[in-house]
């Protein structure tokens, strides 16, 4: 059997670090990541609009009275701040972080949010992306699971179908006893990766319980 030990991927993108003090004692991180660049688009044109309207009360809208003027910037700023600072901030307190025991998410600056969902209770994981989504490679994750919780939407997430992939090699791996993990999208499929597949055909119907049981105990052989 394959080394007990999981290796870790790049992340999506920059994201704060999980605090280490709250994974249990044979727990890693697989991947932490924070939602999709994209939803700083708005935020950054807002900020761009304010500095270009503050440019001209000062050097070309009459008229010129100091007063006016700054009463008139005061105000751009907090328009501001609800239009660019808190998605800003929003953004960069949000985190999603996939282990070899749980896929969490924290929200939050003072008062914070958060999800956890065990890998052995999670059922089913679909994603879904518009046109303008695929081409940025960002989207939604939908997560079914037992438990409470019941569904969980991963909103505006990079390259959820990579993700998808990645979730369901950890899954299995956890649910096989074996914690090694490719989560390289560009790595070779290896037998846990068609595990997964597997596991998606049985789902479908294509598969029988039986033959779902003989090939995927053939490829647990072979790690």
């Amino acid at each position: 059997m394959a080394e007990s030990r999981i290796r870790r991927a790049e992340s999506y993108n920059v994201a704060m670090a999980y605090p280490r003090k709250l994974l249990t004692d044979n727990e890693e991180i697989v991947r932490e990541f924070r939602p999709h660049w994209r939803m700083l688009f708005l935020p950054v044109l807002w900020v761009l609009a304010g500095v270009v309207a503050i440019a001209l009360i000062y050097t070309v809208i009459p008229p010129e009275d100091g007063t006016i003027d700054l009463i008139t910037t005061l105000v751009i700023v907090l328009a501001l701040i609800p239009l660019a600072g808190k998605p800003f901030i929003d953004w960069w307190f949000t985190s999603y972080v996939l282990t070899n025991e749980r896929l969490i998410t924290r929200a939050g600056v003072v008062a914070r949010e958060g999800i956890e969902i065990p890998l052995e209770n999670i059922n089913n994981v679909l994603f879904s992306q518009n046109v303008i989504e695929r081409l940025l490679k960002s989207g939604d994750l939908l997560i079914e699971s037992a438990g409470e919780s019941g569904q969980s939407r991963f909103a505006n997430i990079p390259d959820p179908e990579e993700f998808q992939a990645l979730l369901y090699r950890t899954r299995e791996a956890r649910t096989a006893g074996v914690t090694t993990v490719r989560p390289d999208a560009d790595e070779k499929p290896d037998a846990l990766d068609r595990i997964a597949k597997l596991d998606e055909l049985y789902r479908s119907g294509a598969l029988t319980e039986e033959e779902f049981a003989q090939k995927k105990q053939k490829l647990l052989d072979e790690i």
